[in-house]
């Protein structure tokens, strides 16, 4: 496997499991909506099921990842910094996780066109959760 390929694949695998993770707790512990963070879940674990099939066998994405060597490790832009309320906190990270899935999306297209259409439904699917999450949040802040 092309090392680059590997790091793309690697690097946006996780960004999208982390910020899918962040809005899974959000929901989980501060909105309390056991049904919202269990979608979050299952999504979370298919897009790792679908980062495996291009990653695991060998470990290539781990072989490949070069956290020292990474030009993007340091940036941060101002925005990144601070958030305001938890809805800041669920739109930024489901912007990361639409992002990342855009890019598999993408550059999967060169190992599988089966497995970029798997991220972009993945992709749609996390767009259906952003409009409940975002509402069930709404919700929440109303009611305080």
């Amino acid at each position: 496997m092309d090392e680059k390929f590997a790091r793309i694949v690697d690097a946006n695998g996780n960004r999208v499991r982390e910020a899918i993770r962040v809005i899974e707790d959000v929901l989980r512990f501060h909105i309390e909506d056991a049904a919202l963070s269990a979608s979050l879940k299952d999504e979370r674990h298919e897009i790792s099921a679908a980062c495996d099939v291009v990653l695991r066998e060998d470990l290539d994405g781990l072989k490949a990842r070069d956290v020292a060597g990474d030009p993007g490790r340091d940036s941060m832009t101002e925005s990144e910094a601070a958030r305001a309320d938890w809805k800041e906190i669920l739109m930024s990270n489901f912007r990361r996780a639409e992002e990342g899935l855009r890019v598999l999306e993408e550059v999967s297209k060169l190992a599988d066109p089966a497995l970029s259409q798997r991220f972009k439904r993945s992709r749609f699917r996390v767009y259906d959760l952003e409009k409940a999450c975002v509402l069930a949040v709404e919700a929440e802040l109303g009611r305080n």
